[in-house]
């Protein structure tokens, strides 16, 4: 089995603040691994040290590939600030290809159609971002992220808040993407999801308690346990 990361020892945290600490683990190639664990137990931080964003204080981060990973988070700043479109967002993806200042090449404005199009947006390539309801952004954030064609994408909780049809289509979308090759790493709280992904590591208080098949991990003692749930009777 190749390994897309690897961490051996990794501790990171925020202004002097550790979340997660001495995590040795890996990242299988071409399958999704859904990272889980209660509030506060470090995934958003193990998904920005996987992706580059947050630098560790302790250990090592090593990738298969010296390609970037693209990183899909819950909200886009951008959005907040500046009168995007839904096409400017999710070309935003190509900046890493072409350069800020360059303009799109035909290729990439192929990618960008593509990518709205795999993720049911293209009838909303001329609103603004802004005005886009939860599920209709969350949905082109993710485009986005396919449009930087990266070996690697991460997604931070990638369908909370959304509907069963916006859900559902984010789930094809993220198997069709391993079947061609990616590595995909989600966040989620769905124990359900969870358990249909190929990989499954199990966070507690920053640190690792559990990595691997899920339906070795993700056990009703484990989840009694790391989420102090009543016994069952």
């Amino acid at each position: 089995m190749q390994r897309q990361v690897r961490l051996d020892g990794v501790s990171a945290g925020y202004a002097n603040r550790a979340v997660l600490e001495q995590l040795s683990l890996h990242i299988p190639a071409f399958t999704t691994t859904a990272v889980v664990g209660p509030n506060g137990s470090g995934k958003s931080t193990l998904l920005g040290v996987i992706s580059g964003v947050i630098q560790v204080t302790a250990g090592e981060v090593a990738h298969r590939t010296g390609r970037r990973a693209a990183f899909v988070t819950q909200r886009s700043r951008a959005a907040d600030v500046l009168p995007l479109t839904v096409r400017d967002a999710v070309a935003m993806g190509r900046w890493g290809h072409r350069g800020l200042w360059r303009r799109l090449s035909k290729r990439d404005r192929d990618v960008v159609e593509t990518s709205m199009g795999r993720l049911g947006v293209s009838s909303l390539a001329h609103r603004q971002l802004g005005e886009l309801s939860g599920g209709q952004r969350q949905r082109v954030l993710v485009a986005q992220g396919l449009a930087q064609e990266a070996d690697l994408l991460v997604l931070d909780e990638p369908t909370t808040g959304l509907d069963a049809t916006a859900q559902r289509l984010i789930a094809e979308v993220l198997a069709e993407l391993t079947e061609e090759g990616v590595t995909v790493v989600q966040a989620t709280h769905d124990l359900e999801v969870a358990g249909s992904a190929g990989h499954v590591l199990l966070l507690q208080a920053g640190r690792l308690r559990g990595e691997g098949d899920p339906r070795e991990v993700l056990t009703d003692d484990a989840i009694d346990r790391i989420w102090q749930l009543p016994r069952r009777v």
